[in-house]
């Protein structure tokens, strides 16, 4: 498509990276780890060990707001470090997909290529999935060819990933997250045990410990639901366990790929029966609160402005609506590689209030039951905690 003028710019303000982001996660601790070359931009204490705590589906305002469930975060947060933000950015889009990768490699989705649930590839003009249904012709290595802290690491000091078994080779693990020593644990206690023993030899060390419950209870009952505030209640005893039973003084920080927010029933709209909303559209991809649209090769300017001025008259203020160009403007995607930009939407559809967007010609029916949603970037999805305190460590025996 042609350059030339676009129609006026609606779109939200970047996440912070370089500075607040969960993209300085891993590089802040490699830093707090005194390993050369990186800048520790969320100013954690030095240490010996580093802990990361990764619960996918916290979101800041949900912590604040449950934080009745959580009395062992509450004290953290009174007494946690001083000086640490207490909250950094998502990547965008809000999804694990995108945040997982920034984490891994400290880079922006525009570097990374992570850029959303499901995107296009251009190579094969196919929607692929980069979560768990990776498609088969995309190589992982490929797609997303940065060294990633691990690998970065690995000559320095012991990593190690702890999470469920089924992680340690996928697809997206070998994409954002390749390089460290992986433990598997089915349950949360299992995953605590297998945490302490790892990190039992002393030694600097840097470990990835992966909570996944929280989000999956979120999507299928809701974040308000009773069983959310259970799994919150998990994670809490969860973190205190890990605070027990880690080396002494061992640095633990909690943070979070997303937040979320709840969609009732009747705000899953199915855009695709409306024609003017497809118009010129050859895919649709991305998340039902983050939708991606690629259009045709032959469509004009014209007929782009004209679908976002259709997706404006029936949302109205319910939507952020932009084209590509000024989403890499706007910094949403960080520097974006060349080879990145074409997996990006020409036009995309971000979600500002409980509403959620599919096509349900290729959406599964499922999908519509999802009741805990995320992708867009109001408050509630791209700001997450990030708690940081020192493992109290094993009680001595008596006698």
């Amino acid at each position: 498509m042609p350059s030339g003028t676009h129609p006026t710019a609606d779109v939200p303000s970047a996440p912070l990276f370089g500075s607040k982001s969960i993209a300085e996660v891993f590089t802040s601790s490699a830093a707090a780890l005194g390993v050369p070359g990186y800048t520790n931009h969320l100013q954690l204490p030095p240490a010996q060990r580093v802990c990361v705590v990764l619960a996918d589906g916290l979101g800041r305002n949900l912590l604040k707001q449950k934080v009745s469930h959580t009395p062992f975060l509450r004290s953290v947060l009174a007494d946690g470090q001083r000086n640490v933000p207490k909250w950094i950015d998502s990547a965008f889009p809000s999804t694990t997909a995108a945040s997982l990768a920034s984490l891994g490699t400290g880079l922006p989705a525009g570097q990374h290529g992570m850029v959303g649930y499901d995107v296009l590839d251009p190579a094969q003009d196919k929607v692929v999935n980069l979560l768990g249904n990776w498609d088969p012709q995309v190589d992982p290595a490929q797609w997303q060819p940065h060294a990633t802290v691990f690998e970065h690491l690995a000559a320095e000091l012991d990593v190690v990933t702890v999470s469920l078994p089924q992680f340690g080779n996928s697809p997206m693990t070998q994409a954002a997250l390749r390089g460290s020593r992986f433990v598997g644990g089915t349950t949360l206690h299992a995953r605590t045990a297998a945490a302490a023993e790892a990190m039992s030899g002393g030694g600097r060390s840097l470990m990835y410990f992966y909570v996944n419950e929280l989000d999956k209870a979120g999507h299928r009952y809701g974040c308000q639901s009773d069983r959310w505030e259970h799994q919150l209640e998990e994670l809490d005893s969860t973190v205190k366990r890990l605070s027990a039973t880690l080396p002494a003084g061992t640095t633990i920080l909690l943070t979070g790929d997303h937040g979320m927010l709840d969609v009732p029933e009747s705000q899953r709209i199915d855009y695709s029966t409306d024609e003017s909303l497809v118009a010129g559209v050859r895919h649709t991809a991305g998340e039902p609160r983050m939708v991606h649209l690629y259009l045709e090769p032959d469509t004009t300017e014209v007929h782009r402005d004209a679908l976002i001025a259709a997706w404006r008259r029936r949302f109205g203020e319910r939507i952020w609506a932009f084209t590509r160009d000024q989403a890499v403007d706007a910094g949403l995607f960080g520097e974006v590689r060349p080879e990145v930009a074409p997996r990006i939407g020409d036009v995309m559809i971000a979600a500002r209030d409980t509403l959620a967007l599919y096509d349900t010609r290729r959406a599964r029916p499922a999908s519509l039951e999802v009741v805990g949603q995320h992708g867009s970037l109001t408050k509630a999805e791209r700001e997450v905690p990030l708690l940081c305190f020192a493992a109290a460590g094993r009680k001595g025996k008596r006698g």
